[in-house]
């Protein structure tokens, strides 16, 4: 059995409500989406990374410094309607037909490449399962309580059972031993899958929340959570920008690239 082809895809706007101009902002000099860019490209079973964007100015960034970015419409909603335009392109471009693609989200500069290779693992040796996400820990209650961390909750095989913007599990009734859990927008899809995600039909949860996921489990499917330990924060805010900054100073990752 051949190797299945393997990419991952960065979807990458500026005109981000909490944050304009977000992929390009730098962090020890370097733009949010060129550490997320570089990091992926360390990975392991990613057979090629692009960037999808449909700005110019993302597009220019990333032939300074030789990176694939395919451009694409301005009128997505989602991230996941902007990863699959692009791999349908990538697929016109290159003539290969792409197995997994895994969606990483442009404003995760802490990804580390292991946290990709956990993540595909599953597809590789489930061959029913269709989309997994990573999670992992919250270690405070403030970061339970802000919306815009979402949290999800598990079953005994790591299956999620819900995603939330809200605090869940809930404190009120003893649920104080229990881990506390957040979604890492790490997503590898089957291809076809991602295809087909995008064409069902809205989902009240979905909605309700503002969580993408949610719309695989109302519709029947199942989302396998893969726990990961690395410390990781997303951007959503200039805030959130110079708190990572911080962090990523002491990184020994970032001296392989910087």
């Amino acid at each position: 059995m051949s190797k299945p082809y393997i990419i991952g895809i960065i979807p990458a706007r500026m005109a981000s409500t909490r944050f304009p101009g977000k992929p390009l902002a730098l962090i020890g000099g370097i733009p949010m989406i060129g550490h997320v860019y570089f990091r992926c490209k360390m990975s392991k079973c990613l057979d090629e990374v692009y960037v999808a964007t449909c700005d110019r100015a993302v597009m220019d960034y990333m032939r300074s410094i030789n990176g694939k970015a395919i451009m694409t419409a301005d009128t997505h909603e989602r991230a996941s309607d902007r990863t699959a335009e692009c791999l349908l392109k990538v697929e016109k471009e290159t003539g290969h037909k792409i197995d997994i693609v895994v969606m990483i989200q442009g404003d995760e500069p802490m990804i580390v490449p292991e946290m990709i290779d956990a993540a595909v693992a599953p597809l590789l040796s489930e061959p029913g399962l269709q989309v997994v996400n990573l999670m992992s820990e919250l270690d405070n209650r403030a970061d339970h309580d802000d919306p815009n961390e979402v949290k999800v909750v598990v079953d005994r095989q790591n299956n999620a059972l819900y995603f939330s913007r809200e605090p869940i599990p809930s404190w009120k009734k003893g649920a104080k031993q229990l881990p506390m859990l957040k979604q890492v927008c790490v997503i590898p899809f089957r291809r076809d899958f991602l295809i087909k995600f995008n064409e069902l039909e809205p989902t009240p949860l979905e909605i309700a929340e503002s969580v993408d996921m949610l719309r695989v489990l109302e519709h029947g499917y199942k989302v396998k959570m893969v726990k990961v330990d690395h410390e990781t924060y997303s951007v959503d805010t200039p805030a959130d920008l110079k708190h990572v900054e911080q962090i990523m100073k002491s990184g020994e990752l970032l001296k392989l690239y910087s």
